[in-house]
């Protein structure tokens, strides 16, 4: 991870008790701390207002800290004012909860994940769009540097009750149903009982048919580097959970294709940037070109794999003889991958209506 989201995770403890919703705070460091305050209570009445004071004291620090490394960051991510946050009340009796990770990159927030809930408003004119983030540390982030506030999902859950919403259709923007696909599920769930109806689209790598058309869609969208020189590399995120093996899936289904000079490796799990580099030293190559195999081009895309650290993609293919190229995009950013979510939406909505 790189120097933005390091600072952003750590403060991230400290600001869960401030936030306006879906807050997470860490049980093990509350526990610890209200031991903490009840041990000193016991033992030294007349402190326990000093060790208060001296928390918050320590909490505002580290957040002033936290806004002085936003305010140095020395890149622009476009303009956040652009982008429809689609929070908006009056919903009506049907919406469609697009819920998302989020990015802090206000450019490619709007071309992927406002593109794509662009694309089912077009689709499903009867539903009223509306967004959601998982991801509280992003919130947070571009609500304190953009003072835009996007909804997480306890808010955007809270905002369909609130605004009375009969039907409840909730399409993620996942590329696979993970562990935080599952977190969604759950949470929603807690909230079901408010609607008459709750049902959910699938993830965009679901179906044999879903693989086999982002394979498509990849292989088409950078037709003009395949020129028997080049390897193309997609780097995805990868998790521990056992639905890591999308990475190797759509691999193997490339390689049996004969498109053997695409590669997909992930940042965080399996294939490594070092897998997909002896891959790629195995044939005859002069150029690579990469590209995130994400929905956003986000932190992941902009500093693991192109940014200049020594451990980026970029960085470790041109110290092997490379001549490099990145593109920064992302996936949403592709027409027939909207329309993959488009079709997931449409088969939830007619379950909706059953």
């Amino acid at each position: 991870m790189k120097k933005i989201t390091a600072l952003i995770i750590c403060l991230a403890a400290v600001t869960a008790s401030f936030a306006s919703c879906g807050n997470q705070a860490s049980s093990s460091e509350s526990t610890a701390a209200s031991e903490e305050v009840t041990t000193a209570a016991e033992t030294e009445p007349e402190t326990e207002a000093e060790t208060q004071e001296e928390t918050t004291e320590m909490a505002t620090e580290e957040v002033t800290e936290a806004e002085e490394a936003e305010d140095e960051e020395n890149y622009d991510t476009g303009d956040a004012s652009l982008d429809n946050i689609r929070n908006e009340d009056n919903i009506g009796d049907n919406e469609l909860l697009v819920l998302s990770f989020g990015t802090s990159y206000n450019d490619s927030r709007r071309l992927t994940i406002g593109a794509i809930e662009g694309a089912l408003a077009d689709a499903f004119p009867e539903y009223s769009v509306r967004r959601g983030f998982t991801a509280n540390i992003i919130i947070d982030h571009v609500n304190r540097r953009d003072g835009i506030l996007i909804d997480d999902v306890e808010a955007a859950l809270k905002r369909a009750e609130d605004n009375g919403v009969k039907k409840l259709v909730v399409q993620p923007t996942h590329l696979m149903n993970g562990l935080e696909y599952n977190d969604i599920v759950k949470e929603v769930g807690k909230h079901a009982d408010a609607f008459e109806k709750v049902v959910f689209g699938e993830p965009l790598l679901t179906s044999d048919d879903d693989f086999k058309r982002v394979e498509n869609a990849i292989v088409n969208w950078t037709a003009d580097y395949d020129d028997g020189k080049t390897a193309i590399c997609f780097m995805g995120h990868g998790t521990e959970a056992e639905s890591n093996g999308v990475y190797q899936k759509m691999q193997d289904m490339l390689t049996a294709d004969g498109r053997t000079n695409y590669f997909i490796g992930t940042v965080e799990a399996e294939p490594s940037v070092e897998d997909v580099l002896k891959a790629v030293q195995a044939g005859n190559y002069e150029r690579v070109v990469l590209e995130p195999l994400m929905v956003v081009a986000g932190d992941h895309a902009n500093n693991d794999m192109a940014g200049d650290d020594a451990d980026s993609w970029k960085s470790v293919f041109e110290d092997a003889g490379y001549e490099v190229e990145c593109i920064l995009r992302g996936l949403g950013e592709n027409e027939d991958i909207r329309q993959i979510y488009v079709e997931h939406a449409r088969n939830a909505i007619n379950k909706a209506s059953e």
